[in-house]
């Protein structure tokens, strides 16, 4: 595990401890430390400890200022900016790292900085193929061990949290928040297309989720462990990274589109593309937790008022203040309807039994499953690369001679 992975894993962890601590949940707090501090001793590995000495100065310096910092309720369109930047940026510094490492297997160079594993998130297909080999023959592959990793978290936040990987993690859809806001200081007016075309314009990214789910399905059990031995698997991230460095012209212009539909409207890409976002839309409906209106505290019903505002502040256009059960695929939990309204009691995000969570425990639930999760396989031995390091030098070396 890197240096980057390990301190932005221990800084999440002790980041998820603090909000467990200082809403009351001291026994939460207790258990979550006590997992953590298992995990250290089982890994021995210097990285992790000098992440957990950063993350340690952090909440010290955060515990001197515990009570500014607990004053009223965390909002969360603050916890959910700060906690997509940091994301964001740890993902950022993970790109320098993995161009760092390539660059000088590339030049003949024994890397002197290690290739962040994390970074097979980007291979959804190999991940899927992966997990196919795990159910069907009870291989583990140790080419791209954590492409599996990050697919199984990612698949799990969706079952738990709905859409919340796409709301609070996902860079790609702070990107387009950020190209959204560019356009709208330049054309003011919302460009939403009508009804009739935007289904079918939503159907779309489902369409892409098929033909990955094609491809993965469709591979024979008995050709697995020759793909997933073979230099093409082995290469595949340096091989994603390539498409992105050097695109020809039809993928110029898919990157056009995607930026296009961005700007056009508010989360265009992630509701009419992203077939990541049309797996967890698939998955939330299995989510026990939902975004709930009670009529008996809505301004709506208790006081005959009309009130929009959880419909106005929604992203996705979902027409909150219409419903009971929010279950529609395009709600990403981003809370920002739970935000907006002005009965506390209105909306919350909750099972159909009343179990509710509130804004930090989404929060910790998210953290926990994207950091937990990956530590957990690291300690078992199933997340860094095994390919050695020569013979990525002599792949990317031929880079350009390597196919399917």
């Amino acid at each position: 595990m890197s240096i980057i992975e390990s301190i932005t894993l221990m800084l999440a962890l002790v980041y998820s401890i603090s909000l467990l601590y200082w809403s009351g949940k001291k026994w939460g707090a207790l258990a979550t430390g006590g997992l953590l501090v298992g995990s250290l001793i089982t890994t021995l590995y210097w990285p992790l400890w000098l992440a957990l000495v950063v993350a340690v100065i952090c909440l010290a310096v955060a515990s001197r200022y515990q009570n500014e910092l607990t004053k009223g309720e965390v909002r969360s369109n603050t916890l959910r900016n700060v906690i997509q930047h940091l994301l964001a940026l740890s993902m950022l510094l993970v790109g320098i790292q993995f161009a760092a490492n390539a660059a000088m297997l590339k030049l003949g160079i024994t890397p002197w900085l290690m290739r962040p594993d994390v970074g097979d998130a980007f291979l959804p297909i190999a991940g899927g193929i992966e997990i196919k080999a795990i159910l069907t023959l009870g291989i583990w592959d140790e080419n791209h061990p954590a492409a599996a990793v990050m697919l199984t978290v990612v698949l799990l936040t969706g079952l738990l949290c709905k859409r919340a990987f796409c709301g609070w993690a996902c860079p790609l859809g702070l990107a387009g928040e950020y190209l959204y806001k560019l356009r709208k200081r330049f054309i003011k007016r919302e460009l939403l297309p009508p009804t009739w075309l935007d289904w079918p314009l939503r159907m779309f990214k489902y369409l892409l989720l098929g033909g990955l789910f094609y491809i993965i399905l469709t591979m024979p059990s008995a050709s697995i462990p020759h793909y997933l031995n073979g230099n093409y698997h082995k290469i595949a991230d340096l091989k994603m990274a390539l498409f992105f460095i050097t695109p020809g012209l039809a993928t110029l212009i898919g990157f056009s589109v995607i930026l296009g539909l961005a700007a056009w409207r508010r989360q265009g890409f992630c509701r009419y593309i992203c077939p990541y976002g049309a797996l967890l839309g698939l998955l939330s409906f299995l989510s026990p937790f939902k975004i709930r209106r009670s009529p008996q505290h809505c301004l709506i019903e208790s006081k005959g008022m009309n009130c929009d505002k959880c419909t106005r502040a929604c992203p996705a256009a979902i027409s909150v203040h219409t419903q009971r059960n929010i279950r529609s695929d395009e709600c990403q939990a981003c809370m920002r309807c739970v935000s907006a309204c002005p009965k506390q009691q209105a909306l919350h995000f909750s099972t159909r039994n009343g179990i509710k969570l509130s804004t930090r425990g989404l929060a910790i639930m998210l953290l926990m499953l994207l950091f937990m999760v990956p530590l957990i396989a690291y300690v078992s031995g199933f997340w860094v690369s095994q390919t050695p390091t020569e013979i990525r030098m002599y792949l990317i070396q031929h880079l350009g001679s390597i196919g399917h």
